[in-house]
């Protein structure tokens, strides 16, 4: 009892209760305080129940939870019925409405668990304060009644003794009982989540394993598709082979997906449509992907192979431009040997000459030592004496010249060598930066096989190579690749068979119209000389004098030609003055201004045809532009994607910067939505169905809003409506349950 007990001190620690001994009574812990009184329980089977208690239903969380005993077999077991227990038995709440809120609502179950408690608290107080009374009723009869009667009386007061010890003991296991119950029972969740996120895991364990079979199957095609596309080297062989299989493809698929709509149709629900879509998307992205890094690896390629070009050029220069300098090098070394050669040959002559001049001193001094000599042998040394001095000075000129030369040339040489070791620095330094870009070329070459990092650029270039129109976006998001393929290679080729037909027709048309801008020439050559000639014929037409009689007015007009009074009268009407013109050459006149306006309306019709045909040539200049211009755009936008890898840098001319505003200008959603917004505005049916849309959308909402609100206010009006229903019905037919059933207790 003291371990059964241990969950009610835990529950109620401001009671204290304690076993003893089978003939003392317990002791409540609260002093001063009495029985507690009865709550208001609801009526039993036993408190005259009119309607009678259905067979409970079964439930499926009821394996689960313990089965509450029977209103009979709690008040065989000493149990008091409380407002929990006895609402279990009630005629409104049946036993298997009882058990259905047990298996339910596991918080409702720990409330009445939790009241059985406190009703057996009560029932172990006023179990205390009845055997303090029957001890002390106990010791007043022996108190006041004879010893003869004592002792007759004495063994039927052991037997009632052993039997209030019996059922004292009894009723103690029977609430141990309850209390290890109680505490097994007091943390057991609610099954009924349980059961169902158990069914929901087994179907989903199901869905699953239907799933790993069709990852499977779509893993093994996958595979096969990877070994195809391995083996894939000549495009058109492949191209054929892929028709070819691409056929047998559909059909098996076909078959397939006849085969699997039929079997799953049977076995699986809505969900697993949607789970089956992104299973393709994912198969289609996977394949795509690995086309895609096959194509990447492919350009990756071709530029290690362009860099190892270039770096072979680069040698070959570099060995060119040595051998260049070389030649250089040696050509001048043998320049500088000629000039070493030279100038030891001056200075051998100068040497000679300073010989030569020392013994001209040498005779000069004889000379002046020798006065008596005749004057012609002076004059012929003076002589010689100034031409060896002459020449010594050319020499001296010529070695100083020669050792300048010598100067020059070695400056020369130093800075060739100078230049050419810096050449040579240069060459080597971007032979080691090429080699540099080449290892680092191969090892992103080497980098580019991890799977990962090659699906997003994959599922880039798809997004670029292959990207879908805005109306079948959803129809070649399910296609497979093939496909994908085939279609673009069929839309390239006849696209390419459309640009070499539009060529011939605009070569042809081209061809016409030179021969017809040169018959227009021709003819414009012609009309020139036929209007010049016109306008001499006219200027030369002899001008014709009026008579004095019509008036001294028209003497200002005597310096205009005839011809062209005429032509003004017969443009102003009669009442200009009539001439006296002769009637052949006003014909003559009138077929000159005739033909003039019609050589004018012919050339303004020409002119009206050329001016269309100017128009019509911009307008498709201009698709063409905005065709070409798109291309750019879009290269531009696979070459920024190709010089975002570490490493890969380019030099940004005028043309890419230019193309790069465009690309981002093109990216910016804020400009795309701007033009859309203008060009709905500057229509007025687009106006018109805009406003009427926005009106029905905020109409909708709305709607949606008050229906929301209208539900809402009729579920809180429902629920009280059932709980005042509810109160009326407890208040009506189970008020004096709690007094009728306190009476079967004691009965």
């Amino acid at each position: 009892m003291e371990r059964a007990a241990g969950p009610l001190r835990n529950a109620y620690p401001d009671r204290v209760l304690e076993s003893k001994s089978p003939g003392v009574p317990l002791d409540s812990g609260v002093p001063g305080r009495g029985p507690r009184t009865q709550p208001q329980a609801l009526r039993g089977d036993r408190a005259g129940a009119p309607h009678p208690s259905p067979e409970p239903q079964p439930c499926p969380g009821a394996v689960f939870l313990p089965a509450t005993p029977h209103p009979g077999e709690q008040r065989a077991l000493g149990v008091r019925l409380g407002p929990a227990s006895s609402a279990l038995a009630a005629p409104g709440q049946p036993r298997d409405s009882a058990r259905w809120m047990l298996c339910v609502a596991g918080a409702k179950l720990k409330r009445e668990l939790d009241a059985t408690a406190t009703v057996l608290a009560n029932r172990q107080d006023e179990s205390e304060q009845s055997r303090k009374r029957l001890i002390e009723q106990s010791r007043e009869f022996k108190k006041n009644t004879p010893e003869d009667l004592r002792k007759q009386v004495a063994p039927l007061l052991k037997s009632f003794q052993g039997e209030i010890d019996a059922l004292s003991k009894r009723s103690k296991e029977a609430e141990a009982a309850f209390l290890n119950v109680y505490k097994r029972l007091i943390d057991v969740p609610d099954p009924v989540p349980a059961l169902d996120l158990g069914q929901q895991l087994q179907l989903k364990v199901q869905r699953l394993h239907d799933i790993e079979t069709e990852n499977q199957k779509l893993r093994e095609t996958l595979e096969e598709y990877n070994k195809e596309f391995a083996e894939v080297k000549n495009q058109e062989v492949t191209i054929k082979a892929l028709k070819e299989k691409i056929r047998e493809y559909e059909q098996t698929l076909k078959n397939q997906a006849e085969t699997i709509a039929l079997e799953k149709e049977q076995k699986l629900q809505n969900d697993f449509a949607e789970k089956e879509r992104k299973l393709q998307e994912t198969q289609m992205s996977t394949t795509s992907k690995l086309e895609e890094a096959e194509h990447k690896v492919q350009t990756l390629q071709t530029a290690l192979e362009k860099t190892r070009t270039e770096l072979f050029d680069l040698k070959t220069k570099y060995d060119e431009e040595i051998t260049a300098k070389a030649d250089e090098i040696e050509m001048i070394m043998t320049d500088l040997e000629r000039a070493n050669q030279r100038a030891e040959v001056a200075q051998r002559e100068a040497e000679t000459l300073r010989e030569q001049l020392s013994s001209a001193n040498h005779s000069l001094q004889l000379a002046s030592q020798i006065q008596k000599a005749p004057d012609v042998e002076q004059a012929i040394e003076v002589l010689t004496r100034s031409s060896l001095e002459a020449e010594l000075a050319a020499k001296e000129r010529e070695i100083a010249q020669l050792v300048e030369d010598v100067q020059r040339l070695q400056a020369n040489l130093s800075k060739l060598r100078e230049n050419s070791a810096s050449q040579i620095s240069q060459l080597e330094q971007q032979l080691s930066a090429k080699n540099s870009t080449l290892k680092q070329l191969e090892e992103k070459l080497k980098g580019q096989a991890d799977y990962e990092e090659v699906k997003k650029e994959l599922n880039i270039l798809k997004s670029m190579e292959f990207a879908p129109a805005e109306g079948a976006g959803t129809q070649d998001a399910s296609r497979p690749l093939e496909v994908l393929l085939l279609e673009k290679n069929r839309s390239l080729q006849s696209e390419n068979a459309a640009l070499r037909i539009s060529n011939s027709d605009l070569s042809g048309r081209c061809a016409e119209l030179q021969v017809h801008v040169t018959e227009l020439t021709a003819t414009a050559a012609e009309q020139r000389e036929l209007i010049a000639r016109l306008e001499q014929d006219l200027s030369t037409i002899q001008s014709i004098q009026r008579p004095d009689a019509e008036g001294a007015a028209e003497l200002g007009l005597e310096k205009i030609p005839e011809p062209i009074k005429e032509a003004t009268a017969l443009f102003y009407g009669p009442s200009a003055p009539a001439s006296s013109l002769p009637e052949g050459q006003v014909d003559s006149l009138l077929s000159i201004i005739s033909s003039q306006r019609e050589r004018f309306r012919a050339r303004n019709q020409e002119l009206e045809g050329e001016n269309r045909l100017a128009q019509h040539t911009i307008q498709a200049l201009q698709t063409e532009l905005d065709s070409l211009r798109a291309d750019n755009i879009k290269l531009f936008e696979k070459i920024k994607f190709l010089q975002s890898y570490p490493g890969r840098g380019g030099g940004s001319d005028d043309t890419e910067l230019r193309y790069s505003t465009q690309y981002e200008e093109r990216l910016d959603p804020f400009s795309s939505f701007s033009k859309r917004g203008r060009l709905v505005l500057s229509n007025k049916m687009a106006r018109t169905i805009g406003f009427f849309y926005t009106l029905f959308l905020h109409l909708l909402v709305f709607l949606v809003l008050y229906k929301l609100a209208w539900s809402e206010s009729m579920e809180r009006d429902c629920a009280t409506f059932c709980a005042k229903k509810f109160a009326d019905h407890l208040h009506k037919f189970h008020e004096n349950d709690n007094g009728v059933a306190a009476g079967d207790l004691w009965q």
